[in-house]
């Protein structure tokens, strides 16, 4: 960040500390859950003030398309129609310094997304996302990307659940021991909202088989994150899709012990060549 570009956002948040002390202590009492949210919603808004959570001095930005820092973070607001915008995060959850979401979004087009925001020392520091174009269609089984489940339960059991999630991204999607697969399950009662793929253990096997037809392989090499907070686990991965290098964002929601409920979003990587930063995507 050159040094112009630090004074001018310096007197920007200055300026907000002045013009709207109010709303800047309101943003600055809430949970870092409650932060991301207001600062999510600002793309719709366009209220500055939840910016001020993110750091000015360090922001690594991990989304491909957008450049380094808060600049970079204010340069997309920028290039936004006025009020185009809209953001309707339907699930936030925290796990220790992270923050991880999933929104409804409508900029440059809809988009199902999920960011993932690390705190530090009260501010964001770093963000990843995954964004996937919403279908105009339903799933199979009449499921949206975003709509089901939201209550967050068995706080008690975060770290339970997120073993059980990274056994099974480990064992069944990048080990492909699909002989493992029913053991995660309560028997055919799994709710699915990718938008090819139907309820239940047989939907998947169905959409497997519709792929492995058209020779599209579905290729996990690697976790990179996991996340969780009571019934929730966010697994944040890396692999080829029909031969595309993707990141693989899966939300589970995990009941007495199995999984039962499944969101996720896939995303192309793009070529080093078309980055606008150069934190990588994981």
């Amino acid at each position: 960040m050159t040094l112009k570009t630090k004074s001018i956002l310096a007197s920007a948040l200055a300026s907000l500390t002045l013009i709207t002390p109010l709303a800047t202590a309101g943003t600055a009492d809430l949970s870092p859950r409650q932060q991301v949210v207001e600062l999510l919603k600002s793309i719709e808004t366009g209220d500055p003030a939840p910016a001020a959570v993110i750091n000015p001095e360090q922001y690594i930005q991990h989304n491909l398309a957008v450049a380094d820092g808060l600049a970079g973070f204010a340069s997309l607001l920028q290039a936004l129609p006025p009020g185009s915008a809209r953001a309707d995060t339907r699930r936030a959850f925290q796990d220790g310094d992270y923050v991880f979401t999933h929104t409804e979004y409508d900029f440059f087009g809809p988009k199902i997304g999920f960011d993932i925001f690390r705190f530090e020392n009260g501010l964001i520091v770093e963000h990843w996302d995954n964004l996937q174009e919403t279908p105009e269609h339903l799933n199979p089984s009449g499921r949206s990307m975003i709509d089901g489940a939201t209550e967050l339960t068995d706080l008690d059991k975060t770290e339970q659940n997120k073993a059980l999630v990274r056994q099974f991204v480990s064992d069944v999607l990048i080990g492909q021991q699909y002989e493992k697969m029913a053991s995660f399950f309560a028997g055919d009662h799994y709710l699915q909202h990718n938008p090819m793929i139907g309820d239940g253990l047989s939907g998947l096997g169905t959409a497997l088989e519709a792929l492995a037809k058209q020779d599209i392989r579905l290729e996990y090499d690697k976790i990179h994150l996991l996340l969780g907070e009571g019934n929730f686990v966010l697994a944040v991965s890396e692999g080829r899709f029909g031969g595309e290098h993707t990141a693989y964002y899966d939300l589970f929601r995990v009941a007495d012990g199995k999984i039962v409920e499944h969101w996720d979003t896939i995303e192309t990587i793009p070529p080093q060549a078309e980055w606008k930063n150069t934190n990588g995507k994981f």
